[in-house]
């Protein structure tokens, strides 16, 4: 059954079936969308399931009906009841209207239908108007209600490259003692959902004017006003650094472990004393279990945690790469390549780290040659049988000859 069949149908039984959130939004922009969200009108959830017996539901505080990929929702008003992301008294009713369910949606450009089948545009808070200024604006005070709604808005700003209002940086900052009442799974999918867009920066950059970015985001917080020295950092500070860092990485990489670990990768200049600013003597030491404090907080996925705390602890080291021995070259080497992150990984984090101001290092194609040609079946065939460590120490000293032959 096509959603017109379906639209028919509802409205033959005296509903009405409206397209609603996002893909209204994104039909607007011109921007594909592959999940439909449709509001009904005018129908008991009774009268919906025996006009669709075979529709799958699922929820608890309300129900939501899947039907040919795609989720269906009965008109809904929301009120907060408690604390929190989860705390609301739901009501259902026929007759609610379209406008009262999309009062209770978070920002104006989310608060837009489309009649399915009069292709008629309901925008009852001005989100056509938010779509051509770039605006990110709270639909009303109903905003309130939900503290997950100030990392959507960060994250939906990061995804559309809108700016916030003025008042809606306000309702977010209000919302700032209730952050701590979500979840960190949630908190961690806002997150993730942002670092997946081409200018992750963004949505620090709107919890910062917010004044809301020291609540889940306190190692980040703290690169603020963190000095550097001006001739190698003309950008100012290890946030503006780190925000350069991000971006040029997501340039590269769609890779997430990639980009967290350019996010992470100077955590621990933020816990430099100040009387040692503009310096950050061991900031790659000290970084790691900043790193690990902030997975902490978020449950970030052990595999990105690898990758923080190994682009943390060896950014250094790869950006003076071809200045180190020969042996410590081939440690370097050894240690990187079988890390999760490997060494194309840190490769990106180290050219990003450096920026414009010196030219690429390129330690990954050499070090990926090296195991390649110099390897444990290479030291068999021209020493014959050895023993393990006999086997080690041959494989060190032929890597070292190796490069030493590449200079």
């Amino acid at each position: 059954m096509n959603i017109l069949d379906i639209a028919n149908k509802i409205n033959n039984a005296g509903g009405r079936l409206y397209l609603v959130g996002g893909a209204v939004r994104d039909e607007i922009m011109g921007k594909e969308n592959h999940d439909e969200d449709y509001c009904v009108t005018g129908l008991t959830s009774e009268e919906f399931l025996t006009l669709f017996p075979t529709a799958h539901v699922r929820g608890k505080s309300f129900q939501v009906y899947d039907m040919e990929n795609k989720e269906f929702a009965l008109a809904r008003t929301e009120r907060k009841s408690g604390l929190g992301h989860k705390e609301f008294e739901i009501t259902t009713d026929k007759d609610i209207t379209i406008e009262q369910d999309l009062k209770r949606r978070d920002i104006t450009v989310n608060s837009i239908a489309k009649d399915v089948l009069t292709k008629e545009i309901i925008d009852p808070f001005g989100g056509l108007e938010d779509i051509k200024s770039k605006t990110i604006r709270a639909t009303s005070n109903a905003f309130l209600e939900d503290p997950l709604r100030v990392y959507r808005v960060a994250r939906f700003a990061t995804q559309l490259k809108f700016t916030v209002d003025d008042n809606t940086l306000k309702l977010m900052n209000t919302l700032k003692d209730e952050l701590n009442t979500l979840s960190k799974e949630r908190v961690f999918d806002e997150f993730r959902k942002a670092l997946a867009q081409n200018k992750p920066s963004i949505f620090f950059g709107i919890l910062r004017k917010a004044n809301v970015l020291d609540v889940h985001f306190k190692e980040i917080y703290n690169l603020i006003g963190a000095l550097q020295p001006t001739e190698y950092h003309p950008e100012g500070d290890a946030y503006n650094h780190t925000m350069i860092v991000l971006d040029e990485i997501c340039k590269n990489t769609k890779d997430l472990k990639i980009r967290f670990a350019g996010l992470v990768h100077d955590l621990g200049k933020g816990v430099t004393p100040k009387h040692e600013y503009p310096h950050h003597y061991g900031h790659d030491i000290k970084g790691a279990n900043v790193v690990k404090q902030f997975g902490k907080n978020l449950k970030i996925p052990k595999a990105w945690m690898k990758c923080g705390v190994i682009a943390t602890t060896e950014h250094m080291r790869g950006g003076i790469f071809f200045k180190m021995r020969p042996a410590k070259q081939v440690q370097f080497i050894e240690r990187v390549a079988k890390s999760e992150l490997g060494l194309e990984g840190l490769q990106l984090v180290v050219n990003a780290d450096k920026g414009e101001r010196e030219k690429t290092i390129d330690f990954a194609s050499l070090g990926e040659m090296l195991l390649q040609e110099i390897n444990g079946e290479y030291i068999i065939k021209k020493y014959g049988n050895l023993k393990g460590l006999e086997i080690k120490q041959k494989l060190q000293e032929e890597r070292i000859k190796y490069l030493l032959r590449k200079y």
